[in-house]
């Protein structure tokens, strides 16, 4: 798509080929994650016999170390070529969920290891996270941004979709271990296409010193907290996604245990609704144009917090099986207009020599808040009962929308770049 165009043409113009290779690559290794989704917490269960508590801590303390551990790592590669890192990180999680299948075939496999590799896993999808967002900008022109974040999104349901029945249909035939191993090579596949992109990247230069200061692990919360538009918005994001993942345990041991729930009732209520997402992200470049991204924004944020507080009220049977389903569609329609339009925004509103420090601090402090309030509700549903807490979730979530941006951004000023400096006469 030329740069010169606007983002109200065709959902079928083209992006080039190099965005191609990125989609692609994304779409491959989405379907891989999903595909073994909920594989480590089986593994520690059915195979080492973990207990609740080892179980949540493999999804709680891998969240929390890994997101500490990728803080140094957007700063770092704020000034590197950013198609290496991309690749780098591709290949460190490959090599990381490998070990998960040989040492279960060598009989060596520890709850330590699957701890060590969630971790490693961790802090590579922030940091790979943070980089694709900083690439993606200098790639595509701003006008074109909103589409490719709504083909991400469209891609993201549709192998949420797909992915864990699929899933679990090769874990009965295959065995615990061998979504880990299609999420592996998912991730080999994905590092060969992200090569396969070609093109030269200049390597960005760094203004002053080159060493990595203790300073500089804050600079992206320091660029969101300067920004009127980025500061409400990373508040909702990590208040609204850690209090809707937070209730996801509970909604298992009320679903499956009190309110007797069988197994494919409870992934049916939670895969169905994600049509819901394919639906939404279709929807958010044309109500984008319509209607202007502030508007969109805010109302499709603001909507799609009115919903979890309805699980609340679920009981069992026919009418709760409905009544989690209708919620959950409702939530990720809401999602699925939301999240292109707040990712289109949070690029156009980083400065490209900003993007991936900025991008990282945002995954890092979604990533903590979503470990902490977990946590946080895990204890409120032992003390005061699933329901009552998943109440509680649904209350505080409607207040999430006075976060949300009240006004609409200004334009952004990117950094001029430096001038070249004057070729000296007689020298090359």
């Amino acid at each position: 798509m030329r740069s010169g165009q606007r983002v109200g043409h065709p959902p079928g113009h083209r992006l080039g080929r190099r965005f191609g290779w990125l989609w692609g690559a994304y779409g491959t290794s989405a379907l891989g994650t999903w595909l073994a989704f909920g594989a480590f917490p089986l593994i520690a269960v059915r195979v080492l016999r973990a207990g609740p508590a080892e179980v949540a801590a493999l999804s709680a303390v891998g969240s929390a170390v890994g997101a500490a551990v990728a803080v140094p790592l957007g700063p770092w590669v704020e000034f590197r070529r950013k198609r290496p890192v991309l690749i780098a990180m591709d290949l460190v999680r490959f090599a990381a969920l490998l070990t998960v299948p040989a040492a279960f075939a060598l009989g060596v496999l520890t709850f330590l290891q699957l701890l060590l590799v969630s971790v490693v896993v961790a802090a590579a999808d922030i940091t790979f996270r943070a980089v694709s967002g900083a690439y993606l900008k200098t790639l595509l022109p701003a006008e074109d941004l909103l589409v490719a974040n709504a083909r991400f999104e469209s891609t993201t349901w549709t192998t949420t979709i797909i992915g864990p029945p699929l899933g679990g249909a090769a874990t009965g035939l295959l065995g615990p271990v061998a979504t880990v191993v299609a999420d592996a090579v998912s991730y080999l596949l994905s590092a060969f296409g992200i090569r396969a992109m070609g093109g030269r990247e200049p390597r960005p230069e760094r203004p002053a010193a080159a060493r990595l200061r203790a300073r500089d692990l804050l600079d992206g919360w320091r660029y969101i907290l300067a920004d009127a538009t980025l500061r409400p918005l990373l508040c909702n994001t990590a208040l609204f996604n850690g209090l809707v993942m937070a209730v996801q345990p509970l909604l298992a041991v009320l679903m499956l245990g009190r309110l007797g729930f069988a197994p494919w009732q409870y992934g049916l209520a939670f895969a169905a609704p994600s049509i819901g997402g394919l639906l939404g992200s279709r929807l958010a470049r044309p109500l984008v144009t319509r209607f202007g991204q502030h508007r969109v924004l805010v109302t499709a944020g603001t909507l799609r917090a009115v919903w979890p507080v309805g699980l609340a009220f679920l009981g069992p049977g026919a009418g709760g099986l409905l009544l989690v389903t209708g919620v959950e569609f409702g939530l990720i329609l809401c999602c699925g207009v939301f999240n292109p339009v707040h990712a289109t925004c949070r690029l156009q509103r980083t400065a490209t020599d900003r993007a991936a420090r900025t991008l990282s601090a945002w995954a890092v402090t979604t990533k903590a808040s979503t470990a902490l309030l977990t946590a946080v509700w895990g204890l409120l549903g032992s003390l005061l009962g699933p329901r009552t807490a998943v109440g509680l979730a649904g209350v505080f979530l409607l207040t999430t929308p006075l976060l949300l941006p009240r006004r609409a951004a200004g334009p952004l000023h990117e950094p001029e770049p430096e001038p070249a400096p004057t070729p000296t006469p007689g020298r090359p």
